[in-house]
């Protein structure tokens, strides 16, 4: 059997480790463009009205943060790139930085790598386990669950059957999020592989459970709302001062564990208000 690889306390499989790969080096990547950038690069675009894109791409690229000024797209394979002259590629990587384009790292930060210190584009050979391993482990916290007492896990089952499946375990790409989590956690059958919108999570919420709960508890839902009053995040308690959650609902981002005041301060945002319903 082959080794797994440990990343923030959770074990990752070869064939994980090649999607991440994918994911992170297509073979025809989106750039994105000013029409006056376009032209000043001479480069084919279309409209990005309309694009239509995988979860996992979107997520890669960060897209929700591209500005709707950058309204043209340029598809290009790595080669493309390759063969622009190295003033226009260069100038075309930090359009995609200055757009918030994600996934356009600094060679300067994997000298490991032997790159030019500047910006550049992933290459399947490049993202060995070990610069996977680092780089989904850069913006997410190590599970804890193996510091959960077992009677926490035993008392947590009756009111979370689905939670111990689910904690330390990485989504199957950009499906799952917080809400689905949470549901998931509580024994909604397929919940947890979902991107859950916030409608089904809000029928859930009014029909599984009741206002209060303690965070010693198990089945004691966290819920941050935004001042408008939309559901923004949601974590689930364990008991005995641990909480379950996802943090995102990125393909990078860990089911993990927690204390319980640990999660809190890592989910905090500005206008957001912390609420809490126990599971009945």
């Amino acid at each position: 059997m082959a080794e797994l690889l440990n990343v923030l306390n959770i074990p990752v499989d070869a064939a994980m480790l090649a999607a991440w790969r994918g994911w992170l080096a297509p073979a025809r990547p989106p750039f994105y463009l000013t029409a006056a950038e376009a032209d000043a690069l001479g480069l084919d675009t279309v409209p990005r009205d309309g694009l239509t894109l995988t979860p996992e791409a979107r997520d890669t690229i960060t897209e929700w943060n591209i500005p709707p000024l950058a309204d043209r797209v340029a598809w290009l394979t790595l080669a493309d790139v390759d063969a622009l002259p190295p003033g226009s590629r260069r100038a075309l990587l930090r359009a995609q930085v200055r757009h918030g384009r994600g996934n356009v790292p600094l060679g300067r930060a994997f000298p490991e790598l032997g790159l030019p210190p500047g910006r550049f584009l992933w290459r399947p050979g490049q993202l060995t386990a070990g610069v996977l391993a680092r780089l989904v482990a850069a913006s997410g916290v190590p599970c804890q669950r193996a510091e959960v007492p077992p009677e926490v896990w035993r008392a947590a089952q009756e009111v979370l059957p689905g939670a111990r499946a689910l904690v330390g375990s990485f989504p199957q790409g950009s499906a799952g999020n917080c809400f689905g989590t949470v549901m998931g956690a509580a024994g909604t059958r397929g919940a947890a592989a979902e991107w859950m919108q916030r409608e089904p999570f809000e029928a859930f919420l009014h029909e599984h459970t009741r206002p209060g709960g303690r965070d010693d508890q198990a089945g004691t839902v966290l819920l941050w709302r935004s001042a408008s009053g939309l559901a923004q995040h949601a974590a689930v308690t364990l008991g005995s001062g641990w909480a379950l959650h996802k943090a995102a609902q990125t393909w990078w981002t860990p089911r993990v564990v927690l204390p319980v005041p640990t999660l809190i301060r890592a989910s905090r945002s500005v206008g957001w208000r912390l609420s809490r319903r126990q599971l009945r």
